[in-house]
């Protein structure tokens, strides 16, 4: 009984593709998995919104969405626009753990990055963490600009008494640049622990069989998966020598 939250360091991140990799992960263990969205910005009813790509990609059906709002805003926002109260988190949390109580794993997927409002007094995904005691999985960008990004998350994090699960590429391309190879050493000092991992990009594309595959070789063994921190560096040439 274990809950997890996903967020990110801003929007379009990955956050999707790692929640679903967790989920996946973790039903073939033999773990009963629920995955909740507190709010789904941007998205009509009726339309498909990211727990239905979880759904697809990890073949998970215990999903619960709290809410759902038209706009592409942030969830605080998107209510305003909608004319409709917004989400209330004290309220999530006691629905997320009557859930943990049935399943071995809870996944929670935030919107945008940490410190987005859900609703008009300033309420955000870090804390629904800390009020639940749940860890976070930060997810990040791998090209220029994500290592201020990533350290302003995890500083808020530790302002907030958030506990970090790890740090995880949402999208690591085939051909990295040299700012990408780089970071990859500069985001293990900020987190002060190796990056725990990196889905490939265009993993959301891929078929159940394959995406499961794919996560196994993205993700650190904490989470089931095979990823190793060292090894994926020293594939780039990132030694201590060759930074």
């Amino acid at each position: 009984m274990s809950v997890l939250v996903v967020s990110g360091t801003c929007t379009g991140v990955g956050k999707t593709v790692v929640t679903a990799a967790l989920a996946a992960l973790a039903a073939t263990r033999g773990s009963s998995v629920a995955v909740v969205k507190p709010a789904q910005t941007g998205t009509a009813p009726g339309e498909p919104g990211d727990l239905d790509e979880v759904a697809r990609l990890a073949g998970v059906g215990e999903l619960h969405e709290f809410a759902r709002f038209p706009d592409p805003l942030s969830p605080a926002a998107a209510a305003r626009r909608a004319g409709r109260p917004p989400v209330r988190l004290p309220e999530a949390v006691d629905r997320i753990k009557e859930l943990s109580q049935s399943h071995r794993l809870v996944l929670v997927e935030g919107a945008g990055g940490l410190l987005v409002r859900y609703d008009e007094e300033g309420a955000t995904i870090a804390d629904l963490a800390r009020w639940l005691g749940a860890a976070v999985v930060v997810v990040a960008r791998p090209d220029l600009g994500t290592l201020n990004h990533t350290a302003l998350t995890l500083e808020a994090m530790a302002h907030r008494g958030v506990q970090l699960a790890g740090v995880v590429l949402g999208s690591w391309p085939d051909d990295p640049d040299l700012a990408m190879r780089s970071n990859l050493r500069d985001l293990e000092t900020i987190a002060a622990r190796p990056l725990a991992g990196a889905m490939p990009a265009g993993s959301g594309s891929l078929d159940p069989a394959e995406f499961l595959l794919a996560a196994h070789a993205a993700m650190a063994p904490v989470f089931g998966g095979g990823f190793d921190a060292a090894t994926f560096r020293d594939s780039y040439g990132l030694t201590r020598e060759n930074p």
